[in-house]
């Protein structure tokens, strides 16, 4: 019993101490990088209030303003996997939402034939016209993708629910999605995970250019995030309303973030072109303060909390 505990003990810290490794990174001193792709840049969420509980649900909203060939718009990072919406080479563009195995999911020379079929994560579900497959490369998982044409100033909803797994244990993460004039969630999928965290951990949003071809540096890509939220498994939730400025080890300053308009409790992500560096990287940004005695009480959107009811 207490080897097994140790064991789990040790493959979170493993996966916090990765996540950590990638955002708070040190520069890379080689230059050519800067000119081969965008700088990767992230915003991790923090609440106001204190969570002593467990995190079951993560809710957030996401409008890309700028986007390019090669560029991945993640509206829902967490320990355990990312969910968002990419433009692909050709100018396709797909919602993805994929969890990782237990290990290392920065490891670029990882095959996922080469983990043990115990350790894989399970396909438990998946929605209408939603694809799935394992993949490899950047650690080892599954992954699930539909075809989207989103469009830039449109605003998609995103949930990632999470609960303890069983048989075998580790956790249950599913991914939902929806054009905010609509009215019925999207299933992307449900996928079991030996990851024993059990929970929404580490709440995150990020920006990627992944063509990286030289070319891709020249264009801005831009997304707003807003109206992010946390609920508990007591039912109790709360507001996002700080996010810490992070990015990869891409030499390039092109990159830029702060207080979105386009949401009341919003923030953008930017990077590339000719993007002015205005905040500085590992600043905590904050929502201001709003005039009149009811501007702050904010609540969480009702599209989340009856899907939270279910």
């Amino acid at each position: 019993m207490i080897t097994m505990k140790l064991k789990k003990f040790f493959t979170t810290v493993s996966l916090l101490m990765c996540f950590t490794v990638s955002v708070f990174a040190k520069p890379n001193p080689d230059p050519d990088l800067a000119k081969r792709q965008c700088r990767s840049v992230h915003l991790g969420f923090q609440s106001e209030t204190k969570i002593t509980d467990p995190v079951d649900l993560f809710y957030s909203e996401m409008q890309v303003e700028k986007s390019a060939p090669g560029s991945y718009f993640m509206a829902a990072g967490f320990s355990g996997g990312y969910f968002g919406i990419q433009e692909l080479y050709n100018g396709k563009k797909v919602a993805l939402f994929s969890v990782w195995d237990p290990g290392n999911p920065h490891n670029l020379s990882a095959r996922e034939g080469e983990v043990a079929a115990e350790n894989r994560v399970l396909i438990l579900d998946k929605g209408e016209n939603v694809r799935t497959r394992r993949f490899g490369g950047e650690g080892t998982g599954a992954q699930s993708m539909i075809d989207l044409d989103w469009k830039n100033g449109e605003t998609y909803q995103f949930i990632v629910t999470a609960k303890p797994g069983a048989k075998p244990e580790g956790t249950i993460f599913s991914g939902y999605i929806k054009k905010k004039e609509d009215k019925v969630w999207r299933l992307m999928a449900t996928f079991h995970t030996k990851i024993p965290v059990k929970q929404v951990r580490h709440a995150h949003t990020f920006v990627e250019d992944f063509r990286r071809n030289y070319e891709s540096t020249k264009f801005i890509r831009k997304a707003h995030y807003g109206n992010a939220w946390l609920r508990t498994n007591k039912g109790t939730w709360h507001s996002l309303t700080k996010a810490k400025f992070t990015g990869d080890p891409t030499p390039s300053n092109f990159i830029n973030a702060g207080v979105s308009g386009k949401h009341t409790n919003g923030f953008f992500l930017q990077t590339g072109g000719d993007t002015k560096n205005v905040t500085k990287l590992w600043s905590v940004i904050q929502q201001p303060a709003k005039e009149g005695a009811d501007a702050n009480k904010v609540t969480p959107p009702a599209d989340a909390v009856e899907f939270g009811k279910k």
